[in-house]
């Protein structure tokens, strides 16, 4: 990596995804002050959320500089939310918020930017498996939608290549899982990794459990399927949350393979955390190496989930443009 985001003078950066906007000022590779979290929702665009942020900090001196990382494919000026109603054009975006330089980056790349600046307590390996120094890192992480990115070993250092591999055909392992999607496919159409790999996907995966055992849609939230899952394994929240952990297993060894990962697969996202004890005990790691003739590849690959609170904020204060 080389042209470091952060210098001397105090930036601007964001973490912008489909439910949250994260603000913060950064100085020197640092974090000045707090991160701030607001709800999309109450923001009529981005532009609204980054000038309530900036009434409520305290500069001695204007900003001339913002690095903000969005959940949304990143070709040239314009930008469209991949999850959310808001658009923006860049130049316009600067000058509302009175920015000599403002870049617009995928968010997945800055979290891939903090992967190897992962410290030893910011992120937990699941199952077996040894990453190899050296080769390609994939990088995966559901939340309001899917994320994917990889990192690519290059000259001793890192380059990152971001992608929309979150929006591949998902794919079925088991009659039950072609049964579900069937269900998704008359609701969706295409259905993509990212339908049932995100917070509302969990909610498509419990609704079509719940109509395929005859039942009505269970007008549930994520965080109360993943709730009802924990407290009742064998429940249709349960299963849904057990199909949830299943596809993402397939999923992540998809992309261990499409990019050689055996530098390992890092799981960040917001997801993960909040299904806690059901994430742990699920079946995500057989899944990940369930992979016929390159079972034993897969299982010498280690998976590991991202525990940093903020990992895109990791990468911009330490990566690179």
């Amino acid at each position: 990596m080389t042209d470091n985001v952060m210098t001397q003078e105090s930036v601007l950066i964001a973490d912008v995804g489909g439910t949250h906007a994260r603000f913060a000022i950064a100085r020197d590779g640092d974090i000045v002050g707090d991160v701030v979290v607001l709800a999309c929702d109450d923001y009529a665009d981005l532009a609204s959320a980054a000038k309530d942020f900036l009434m409520g900090v305290a500069q001695s001196e204007p900003l001339r500089r913002g690095v903000f990382a969005v959940a949304a494919p990143i070709s040239g000026d314009k930008v469209k939310l991949t999850n959310l109603a808001w658009a923006f054009s860049t130049q316009s975006l600067r000058q509302e918020l009175h920015l000599d330089h403002l870049d617009i980056i995928n968010d997945f790349t800055a979290i891939a930017w903090a992967v190897p600046r992962l410290g030893a307590d910011e992120h937990i390996q699941v199952g077996g498996g040894v990453a190899k120094l050296d080769a390609p890192i994939a990088i995966i992480g559901p939340g309001s939608g899917l994320g994917v990115a990889a990192l690519i070993p290059v000259h001793g250092g890192w380059k990152v290549l971001p992608t929309e591999a979150g929006h591949v055909t998902l794919a079925a392992m088991t009659f039950e899982e072609d049964r579900v999607l069937a269900v998704l496919r008359r609701r969706f159409g295409h259905v993509s990794a990212e339908r049932v790999l995100s917070g509302p996907g969990l909610v498509h995966l419990y609704d079509a459990i719940l109509e395929l055992d005859g039942h009505v849609a269970g007008n549930l939230s994520a965080k109360e399927v993943s709730a009802r899952g924990a407290k009742a394994p064998h429940s249709h929240a349960g299963q849904a949350v057990e199909m949830f952990c299943q596809f993402l297993g397939t999923t992540a060894s998809n992309a261990a393979l499409n990019y050689d990962a055996r530098g390992g697969v890092y799981l960040a996202g917001g997801i993960i955390g909040k299904l806690g004890v059901s994430f742990k005990a699920s079946s995500f790691r057989a899944r990940f190496e369930s992979k016929g003739r390159f079972s034993d590849y897969l299982a010498q690959i280690p998976t590991f989930v991202v525990t940093h609170p903020f990992p895109a904020f990791a990468g911009l204060t330490k990566g690179s443009l």
